[in-house]
């Protein structure tokens, strides 16, 4: 992305001559006679420092900082003058200018105040950014076949500019396949922007989105840039996306189309250029047809599908999982890293997992702080995970069953039985059984009342 400078300056041989140097320099320059003027350049095109200069008509350099630093607090600014004080040095410094040079300006040190700006506000958003990060792993964990294939997959798909739709069940990684994908692209030195659509409110969404200017609505004292405005340059991750509404997804197929928008509130044409990744848990298909997503939305993001698979179809990745989240409890919680037996893991393998990785991951954070032992062994493993030995029980049953000459009753027999063990097994949790044996919740629960089981005893 092109680094951009603007020069504000009420002598025009002035911008002339600067806007010259740094064009050579490799710079895009925008010029501005006045204050009044920046402000509205500001506005239309954020640039990437400002180079003010302090004597001009009408709003002088000192009244323009002060309203850029309001407006746009990290924006670095650099103030020439050519009638410098100490005094008006000082004031410039506690307004926030990050450096001042006095005119007749020095090529070399023009060009090193503006490049140190710069890279200081580059440092402070990518300071932010991993702050964002911290505790985030920093690789796809696994070597199963399947992962395999995903890694392969976002090493075609990276370095290029493709919009990707990522879709997966919760919990199976969709934001890390994000994160892998931006930080493996052309992109990775401008900041990637998290946008959950499922947490922000309707009435606030195009104002997280698009930004507002001052006024816009009762509350808006600022102007708040955007996502999009932030993500400028980088990626704008939209994870469920199918949780829009209607009339917002309209807002961002136009958006998307053009990479231009208005804050809310404001007149003025944003330009930007951002890389859409978006993720979603739901079966978009079905939410076309049903008239809840957009179609042309959908092949809109829809470049390249990405596909996350469930843990339960990558159960030989849980030893390598297992083992990441051990150590990072450990360190998180300041003691040593625990180990875990082959009976507990194996246990642990033969579980499905319905929450994905993250199910997996709390566990092991839970087992971290309640086993008292160093090693983890099988016995601490709570109910679900325990496979009882039964044949004692289950031969007297079977003799039971054989004993009763009435298919009717043995069948009843059998079923109660059956249903009791079942709801055992999942700790009476009645939808996480229907799962386990194939049947529909309220199916299971109308046989549950039909054979008159207490869950609380099961």
């Amino acid at each position: 992305m092109e680094t951009r400078v603007l020069v504000v300056d009420d002598e025009e041989s002035i911008l002339e001559a600067v806007t010259d140097i740094l064009e050579d320099e490799g710079f895009q320059v925008a010029a501005a006679p006045d204050g009044r003027a920046a402000i509205l350049s500001i506005r239309d095109s954020l640039p990437s420092v400002v180079l003010l200069d302090i004597w001009m008509p009408e709003m002088d350099g000192i009244e323009t900082l002060r309203r850029i630093k309001e407006e746009w607090p990290f924006l670095p600014v650099v103030i020439m003058s050519g009638h410098g004080t100490i005094e008006t040095a000082v004031r410039a410094t506690k307004l926030g200018a990050y450096d001042f040079i006095e005119k007749p300006l020095s090529y070399e040190q023009l060009i090193m105040a503006l490049k140190n700006a710069i890279r200081f506000y580059e440092m402070q958003e990518e300071n932010a950014l991993l702050r964002q990060k911290v505790g985030a792993p920093k690789e796809i964990t696994g070597k199963s076949e399947v992962i395999t294939q995903l890694k392969r997959q976002i090493e075609v798909v990276a370095p290029t500019d493709a919009w990707v739709l990522i879709r997966g069940e919760n919990g199976t990684g969709k934001e890390l396949v994000a994160q892998t994908i931006h930080r493996m692209s052309k992109r990775r030195l401008r900041p990637m922007i998290d946008v959950n659509c499922a947490a922000i409110p309707e009435e606030l969404i195009e104002s997280e989105l698009f930004g507002h200017e001052k006024g816009a609505f009762t509350g808006a004292s600022t102007m708040k840039r955007g996502k999009f405005d932030l993500a400028n340059g980088g990626t704008l991750f939209l994870d469920e996306i199918a949780d829009m509404s209607l009339r917002t997804q309209a807002k961002i197929l136009r958006i998307l189309q053009e990479q231009r928008f208005e804050r809310v509130g404001g007149s003025k044409t944003i330009k930007v250029d951002v890389r859409i990744l978006a993720a979603t848990n739901k079966d978009l298909e079905k939410e076309i047809e049903k008239g809840r997503f957009r179609e042309d939305l959908y092949y809109r993001l829809n470049v390249i599908p990405i596909e996350v698979p469930p843990l339960r179809e990558r159960k030989e990745d849980i030893p390598l999982l297992v083992d990441e989240f051990l150590e990072e409890f450990s360190i998180k919680l300041g003691m040593p890293k625990k180990t875990i037996d082959n009976d507990a893991l194996n246990a642990l393998m033969g579980y499905d997992w319905p929450g994905n990785v993250r199910e997996l991951r709390n566990f092991v954070e839970r087992l971290v702080i309640l086993t008292p032992d160093n090693i983890i062994k099988h016995e601490a493993l709570p109910r679900p995970f325990h496979k009882p030995d039964n044949k004692a029980v289950l031969s007297k049953e079977i003799e039971e069953l054989f004993a009763c000459n009435d298919f009717k009753q043995a069948r009843t027999m059998f079923e109660k039985e059956y249903l009791i063990r079942k709801l055992k097994e999942f700790d009476g949790n009645i939808t996480r059984t229907s799962e386990a044996i194939g049947i529909e919740r309220r199916h299971l629960h109308r046989k549950i009342k039909s054979l008159s089981i207490s869950v609380e005893a099961a």
